[in-house]
């Protein structure tokens, strides 16, 4: 998963039409148990350079759902993943018609309102400026690291980090570890 090629693009409006259609058939094939559902990552966010992929976070009440969720997903094309991460799961798509990748991060709803990813999303909406110097600093990282993902998104800890302490700062909270899973 991880040893994929890093290719970073400019923002293109369709991955905004793209998230609608796929949060439709997420619902759809979820019903009662999605509870919430959001477009997160950089391809959330206007004018921001990305990879292309559409990131989506949807909540359920409670992980131990998941189970009964997984064949739906698998029906839609989701490939649940394993990489180690607690309190959520992570399934990926790649939608052939349309050439688009799709991440899907499935979490509960204990700390929606505090998502890391949520709240990066948010300060970017918020500050263009923001926007601009992580754009520059996903093209340097994609040059350095055209084939290590895992590098990539490793070297962006540190500029994630000082965003997130200053979402969380503004929500009045202490400051969490840009790798914490909660």
């Amino acid at each position: 998963m991880y040893k994929t090629p890093v290719i970073v693009v400019d923002y293109n409006p369709i991955w905004a039409q793209r998230y609608l259609e796929e949060k439709q058939r997420l619902t759809d094939a979820l019903g009662k148990f999605l509870v919430e559902i959001e477009h997160i990552g950089s391809t959330a966010i206007p004018n921001q350079k990305a990879k292309p992929i559409i990131d989506i976070m949807l909540a359920i009440q409670k992980l131990e759902d998941f189970p009964s969720l997984l064949p739906n997903l698998e029906k839609l094309g989701y490939q649940l993943q394993d990489v180690g991460m607690k309190e959520r799961y992570f399934l990926q798509y790649y939608d052939q018609t349309i050439k688009q990748h799709f991440h899907l991060h499935i979490v509960t709803m204990k700390h929606w309102s505090t998502r890391k990813e949520r709240l990066m999303r948010d300060y970017l909406l918020e500050h263009p400026q923001a926007v601009q110097a992580y754009g520059c600093l996903k093209e340097q990282l994609a040059q350095k690291y055209p084939n290590d993902s895992l590098k990539y998104t490793q070297a962006k800890t540190q500029f994630i980090q000082a965003l997130l302490d200053k979402a969380y700062s503004k929500l009045g909270l202490d400051p969490i570890d840009v790798w914490n899973d909660d």
